[in-house]
């Protein structure tokens, strides 16, 4: 049987595969990584019921030593992930081992009892679990030479179904990822891992840990340590279960059509996420996982359904005409099939990187016939494998093989089957074989065929249908080419050049160096070859024995630093230039085209992946002038692809042409940055878009020549019904169609742009135009028109202006035009000759030219969308003209629709016209236009519009036709109350028209009825209505005609200054509305009408209020009559503030101190003179109103305007008495003037500077800034006093003493007082230096010291530096330390005769004076006072402070 599918380019044929007859096929698996099929059956002859596995390789060839049997059946069975060994349960329980290359299994029989349901392999194979039926599981391990070896057995109660383990970690990054998110989750056995301070615990690649469920719906973990633990009980039995490890997911599919997802974290504990019932007519079928979250389930429906783990959603795959029952994936081909019922297999292709319904497309379905139970594609390797119960096949996809020799065209179409094809004259022929076809060529009127092992040859007529075997013979090759009555079969090291019979007729040797050959080609009589060592070489197989014709080039020397693998090479018909396809790893294509110059041996190319010519590149680049090669710039055509095949013109050595496709993109790969892995499992890494999808594939024109280069020429889209380009033989490419039941050739000739119109042209007028091309492309304008000069049609002058618009040479195709008499186009050509872009203007002549899909191509580069819609508009496509102008012309998008319904409208297509109307926004007056003819069809528009001017407009129209109530309607469903209003009056309705008019409260409307109101005589309901439509002016007209006095004022302050001076005027000539009268005339501008009305009246209330509302442009004179008004009227405070309006600030001022009106801030601040003001009076009125707010204690105020008269002393005295010590101190800090430092000091002293350090500072700062050095002693000495009465620290006041003393001696004063005070501070240190000396003295001789002290007692004056109590008290203690208690007790008595109200224990310790009573047995006095002397220096500085405060 054949089974086609045409998948791009590749042809399905089956292979069923040799297993024992009379046997039932119960599974089948591939291997992972290697083509090995593993197909278990159970045999049933002569009575006994046995089980094979059998195992395969490739397509369907048994391996040898590769059948396992025993007398039971084989239940289950997994391939390890690497290696090739296949582990096998049986229905006795027995675990098989088999191992490629090795003769005898292994049987294992310890572990189950009965028939195994599970087996199951870890990552990387080095774990094995094994479950039976009976609910007993067993983990094993695998060493290196495939022995199994048990680790641990569990019991559950019933048997298990599934068993899946972690995928393994690819990197550190990956794993680091998740146990960064567990982290941040709080997950404390992750934080352990990722803590660098602590032992890792990281696992390697390999996660031991799985997943197992059993029969009853329990699902089990299994740790790296085999510790077993319940996780969830579904309660129902589990069809699939699934790991997603990027999400840390697990998913079950249950048979009740129901789907859960857990997550899990890194102690393997499951948490339900999401609970999902599945679409479906019964229990769910099949189902598998794609990826990345994609999961395919066929549940007995016609469809497959695709559901999105990731995004919560699903979608459906229709194609299938019958009940799915198995699906299958290939990661690989990203190719879904689904087996039918019926035998057939449906495929969908994914597009990468796409995870939605658009990203599968539908391929092909192939007939097997039979139905059959299970498919499953092999991983890396194009085989589908299916199983009927009593066969398997292997399906296999394999590229269509082609041939091309300038008469015929030899295409496969099935596995066994070619198709042959003449074009002149036109002829078919199919040709059929026993034979795998894997590769077809063509030598005269010969077909060869082979399949990499046998070689046919068939003589054919096409004409006459007929064919002859001529030969069959076996050559191990799978390549092979042929010229006359030669084959060239590659073989080991050599090419066998063999006639038809396949006898060798001469052997070219390669020689070591060099390799095998891998790819040859032939043109004419030259062929090249292309070696497993990077070599290429080219011969000459003309003469009697083929012979090298060229050097061999090294490709490899020419590639250094690239992993070069080449794909494809061809030679052009003279033999000088070979083209090759390469690729940069086996995964990557290479983007580039190279060819190799022969005879020079230079390398040149076109570069796909830029859209632009190579530069010469290899060992012989200096044998080619950089000059002579051209460089075109880069084209966006040609731009990020890459060649997938190319072929030369069978004449003419220039031309070749190539098909091009979308590089594509990189897998993604695998982060291994720990640190972006954190901030990806944190969150911070956006997710990647969606990629786009792909563009359709190229056909791409070339000139190589040996002076120019390689150079673009012309470049088209392959047309959607072709498969792909194969062959071109200039004025026609060939191509692969895709299949037709209406067409029975394979094979479609185009014909190129150039010759159009000139196909079945002589050679030489072929010869001429593709000069002509040439020389167009090198830009030789004068060797352009020289080859045609000879040709006089006007079809190749329109050829050659279809030319230019790929040359973008304007200056020519005006000339072209010019010969074609093209007046139309000529002139078109002009006028856009002023649009700034050339391919603007190239686009109009492609226009002119008919050539709609370049037009479209070039207006979309140069982003000139209004040309690309007004060329959609003209060309008819209406859809194209407004997808545009939505997308990318918005500015015209209401002309687009506008001028696409004036199309429909020209076309009959009335409601298409009415839609495009509404959207262009002109509906409103073009649909009534169009259907005006239609009255009834009009209305019913306009009722379903529910357009409100819509209706506003057919209300009118009624209405002027005499329709009053069927325009009341429609007035109301538009909402015009003006003109319902309207009608309602004229219709006598005015109850209705007045409820109306206050419903809506339109102005218009209640003006309409005022108006019919006042006609009528309801002059109080007609000033209802004319309020409401503030037309005031008529209110007030109806209230003064109609003696409406009380209301006349409400509408009159609404109203128009000219209104509201004739109501005053109204108002006047009536008693008790003179109040009325005032404020109207105030309120319209009149103010001193107002004023003297106000004045003749007495009105005070009115008067007030137009006061209120003055401001400094007021009339100074109306200003101070108003003042002097409330002055008399005793109105101090509205006088004072009339004053300062009427900037009379002294007057102001006076009223305030006399009336003792307290001066605000607002005051103040309004005092302000103007600044051409009189510098003088400026002055005199900031110092009365600093002394107005001085004598009202407002000394913050009084500062600021002291200030700004420029009289500082005045301002400081001010603050001093406000007592702000912080304004003080920054205020003496920024007037810089002597008075003031010593104002601020003596004010700081009388402060307690004593606890304040920085008060203290300030103090004498200011006393030095002063030059107050007499005071700043003074203030030395003080310090000194206290230190002597706080702390009777003497050396500290010692200190003090010394700089007054140094003060003193600087000051500037009367001669004999600074001598006074210097001799007075002098006595003070000298009498402090002595006792300070005898309490040093103390220590070291006490009488001495004693002696020192009583003679300080009797010297003069000394209280006045230190204090006799502090002498005597150190006396006294002493005396009583030495028990000379009578000595102490006769000092205490003279310190009482010295100091008669001083406490004695104030200068002595209360413990020597308890001594001295207890001793002596005397009553001494011991309350505390304040010594006598205390404060002695305190008063001189008070004395002092006030000297300079007054």
């Amino acid at each position: 049987n054949e089974y086609k599918s045409y998948l791009r380019m590749s042809v399905y044929f089956d292979q069923r595969v040799l297993t024992p007859e009379q046997s039932t096929h119960t599974l089948m698996t591939w291997h992972p990584r290697y083509p090995f099929l593993a197909v278990a059956t159970k045999n049933q002859h002569m009575n006994a019921n046995t089980g094979t596995v059998s195992i395969f390789h490739r397509e369907g060839q048994p391996l040898e030593e590769g059948a396992i049997e025993l007398e039971c059946q084989a239940t289950a069975m997994r391939w390890h992930p690497t290696k090739k060994l296949l582990a096998m349960g049986w229905e006795n329980g027995y675990i098989v081992i088999w191992i490629d290359k090795q003769t005898d299994s292994i049987a294992i029989p310890d572990g189950h009892k009965s028939p195994v349901s599970v087996v199951s392999w870890s990552s990387n194979g080095s774990r094995l679990m094994t479950g039976d039926e009976r609910g007993v599981l067993v983990a094993w391990r695998c060493d290196g030479k495939g022995n199994l070896h048990q680790l641990q057995n569990y019991q559950k109660r019933s048997g298990f179904t599934h068993c899946v383990f972690m995928p393994s970690e690819e990197s550190s990054a990956k794993n680091i990822t998740f146990l960064a998110r567990a982290a941040v989750e709080g997950n404390e056995a992750a934080m352990d891992m990722i803590d660098p301070s602590k032992p890792a615990k990281m696992p390697g690649g390999e996660i031991l840990a799985c997943y197992v469920a059993s029969e009853d719906g329990m699902v089990y973990s299994i740790d790296e340590k085999l510790v077993i633990k319940e996780c969830v009980n579904t309660a129902t039995l589990i069809k699939e279960m699934f790991i997603h490890d990027e999400k840390k997911v697990l998913v079950i599919i249950l048979h009740n059509l129901t789907m859960v997802s857990y997550s899990y974290e890194y102690d393997y504990n499951l948490t339900e996420i999401a609970k999902v019932r599945l679409a479906g007519k019964s229990s769910v079928s099949s189902a598998i996982w794609i990826t990345n979250g994609l999961i395919a389930t066929a549940a007995s429906e016609e469809i497959v359904r695709v559901w999105d783990v990731n995004q919560d959603a699903n979608f459906c795959l229709y194609g299938a005409t019958e009940v799915v029952n198995c699906l299958s994936y290939s990661k690989n081909l990203m190719t879904l099939a689904a087996g039918l019922m019926s035998g057939k297999v449906i495929m969908w292709n994914h597009k990468s990187g796409l995870y939605d319904c658009d990203s599968w497309a539908y391929l092909t379905s192939v007939d097997l016939r039979d139905s059959f139970v299970q498919i499953e594609w092999c991983s890396d390797f194009p085989y589908l494998a299916a199983n009927n119960i009593s066969d398997v096949l292997v399906l296999n996809k394999q590229p269509i093989t082609h041939f091309y020799d300038a008469v015929t065209a030899v295409v496969q179409v099935g596995p066994y089957e070619i198709q042959l094809q003449q074009f002149s004259p036109p002829a078919l022929m199919h040709l059929r074989t026993d034979m795998h076809v894997r590769g077809v060529t063509k030598a005269d009127e010969n077909i060869i065929m082979w399949n990499n092992s046998t070689v046919i040859v068939y003589e054919v007529d096409i004409k006459k249908n007929h064919s002859k075997l001529i030969g069959n013979f076996n050559a191990e090759s799978s390549v092979m080419v042929a010229y006359m009555q030669t084959i060239f079969t590659a073989e080991t090291n050599r090419i066998c050049l063999r006639n038809f019979q396949g006898t060798i007729k001469q052997v070219l040797d390669m020689t070591e160096v060099e390799g095998s050959p891998l790819h040859m080609h032939i043109a004419d009589r030259y062929l090249v070859v292309y070696t497993s060592n990077g070599f290429l070489k080219s011969y000459d197989t003309y003469r009697r024995e083929t012979r090298q014709s060229n050097p061999p080039k090294n490709l490899k020397e020419n590639f250094p630093d690239e992993e070069c693998v080449i794909r494809s090479i061809k030679v052009n018909c003279n033999g000088t230039k070979v083209a090759i396809l390469a690729s940069k790893s086996a995964s990557s294509p290479d983007p580039r085209l190279i060819v190799w110059y022969c005879e020079t041996d230079v390398l040149l190319g076109y570069d796909f992946g830029k859209g632009k010519p190579l530069k010469p590149f290899g060992k012989n680049i200096d044998s080619v002038s950089s000059t002579d090669i051209i460089d075109q710039g880069e084209s966006e055509e040609t731009a990020n692809r890459y060649p997938i095949f190319a072929s030369w013109d069978p004449s003419d050595p220039r031309v070749l042409v190539v098909q091009i496709t979308d590089i594509p993109e990189d897998p993604n790969e695998k982060n291994k940055d720990l640190s972006k892995s954190l901030q990806e499992a944190l969150g911070l890494i956006k997710a990647k878009e969606k990629k786009p999808t792909a563009n359709p594939d190229n056909i791409v024109s070339l000139f190589v020549t040996q002076d120019n280069g390689v150079l673009l020429h012309d470049c088209f889209t392959l047309n959607p019904s072709f498969l792909k380009f194969i062959a071109v033989n200039v004025p026609w490419f060939f191509f692969i169609a895709k299949p037709d039941k209406n067409i029975r050739e394979r094979v479609r000739s185009v014909s190129m742009k150039n010759f159009l119109g000139l196909e079945n042209s002589t050679p030489e007028v072929r010869k001429a135009m593709l000069d002509f091309a040439y020389e167009m492309t090198i830009g030789n304008m004068d060797e352009a028109f020289l080859a045609i000069k000879v040709i006089k049609s006007e079809t190749v002058w329109e050829n050659m202006a279809k030319m230019c618009v790929k040359t973008r040479r304007l200056d020519v195709a005006s000339l072209c035009l010019g010969h074609m008499g093209h007046a139309r186009g000529a002139r078109a050509l002009r006028d856009a000759s002023k649009e700034p872009e050339l391919n603007a203007r190239v686009g109009m002549l492609a226009i002119q030219l008919g050539m709609l899909e370049d037009a479209e191509r070039l207006y979309i580069s140069c982003q000139r969308y209004d040309l690309l819609n007004k060329m959609y508009q003209a060309s008819n496509q209406w859809s194209k003209a407004i997808a545009t102008a939505e997308i990318e012309d918005r500015i015209n998008l209401r002309t687009t629709y506008f001028n696409f319904a004036r199309h429909c409208e020209l076309s009959g297509d009335y409601q298409s016209a009415i839609n495009a109307y509404e959207k262009s926004e002109t509906h409103r007056f073009e649909v009534p236009r169009m259907l005006q003819n239609d009255a009834p069809a009009l209305e019913e528009y306009v009722i379903k519009s529910n357009d409100k001017k819509l209706m506003d407009w057919w209300a009118q129209y009624l209405e002027s036709t005499g329709q009053m109530s069927p325009a009341i309607h429609f007035y109301k469903a538009s909402k015009n109350d003006m003109a319902l209003v309207k009608v309602l009056c004229f219709m006598g309705n005015i109850d209705e028209a007045m409820s109306v008019a206050r419903d809506s409260k339109d102005k218009s409307a209640c003006y309409h009825l005022g108006r019919q109101l006042e006609k009528n005589g309801m002059y109080k309901e007609a000033l209802e209505f004319y309020g409401k439509a503030t037309a005031y002016t008529n209110a007030t007209r109806v209230c003064r005609d109609n003696g409406f006095d009380a209301e006349l004022i409400t509408y009159a302050l609404y109203s128009t200054p000219t209104d509201m001076i004739q109501c005053a005027q109204y108002y006047e000539n009536i008693n008790n509305y003179f109040d009325k009268a005032v404020l109207l005339y105030h309120k319209a501008g009149m103010v001193s009408k107002a004023l003297q009305l106000a004045f003749d009246r007495q009105e005070f209330s009115a008067l007030q209020h137009i006061t209120s509302n003055l401001d400094d442009k007021a009339n100074p004179e109306v200003v101070n009559t108003c003042a002097q008004f409330f002055l008399q009227h005793h109105e101090y405070t509205k006088a004072i503030e009339l004053f300062i309006l009427g900037k009379k600030y002294l007057e102001a001022l006076d009223i305030c101190i006399e009336q003792h009106i307290r001066m605000t801030d607002s005051m103040v601040e309004n005092m302000h003179p103007e600044t051409n003001k009189d510098p003088e009076y400026k002055k005199l009125l900031y110092e009365r109103i600093g002394e107005c707010c001085m004598s009202q204690g407002n000394y913050h105020l009084a500062t600021k305007n002291f200030t700004q008269a420029g009289n500082r002393i005045k301002a400081m005295k001010a603050l001093l008495k406000s007592g702000d010590t912080e304004k003080i101190v920054f205020f003496a800090g920024v007037s810089r003037q002597k008075e003031i430092y010593i104002m601020a000091a003596n004010h700081l002293q009388r402060l307690d500077w004593r606890q304040d350090p920085e008060i203290m500072n300030n103090i004498v700062t200011f006393y030095t800034k002063g030059k107050s050095l007499d005071s700043l002693a003074g203030f030395y000495d003080a310090c000194a006093q206290v230190e002597i009465d706080e702390y009777q620290n003497y050396e500290k006041a010692l200190g003090a003493l010394s700089e007054a003393l140094k003060c003193i001696t600087k000051a500037t004063m009367d001669r004999d007082l600074k001598e006074q005070r210097e001799i007075e501070f002098q006595r003070k240190i000298t009498y402090v230096k002595k006792f300070i000396a005898a309490k040093r003295t103390y220590e070291m001789d006490k009488e001495e010291s004693m002696k020192r002290c009583a003679s300080l007692l009797e010297a003069p004056s000394i209280e006045q530096a230190v204090r006799t109590g502090d002498i005597y008290g150190f006396m006294v203690e002493h005396y009583v330390n030495h028990k000379n208690y009578q000595k102490g007790f006769a000092l205490l008595n003279e310190l009482r005769a010295q100091l008669p109200g001083a406490s004695l224990n104030y200068y002595v310790d209360q413990s020597y004076l308890d001594q001295i009573t207890e001793n002596l047995g005397v009553a001494l006095a011991t309350e505390r006072q304040v010594p006598p002397d205390a404060g002695h220096g305190h008063e001189e500085i008070e004395e002092d402070l006030g000297r300079y405060l007054d």
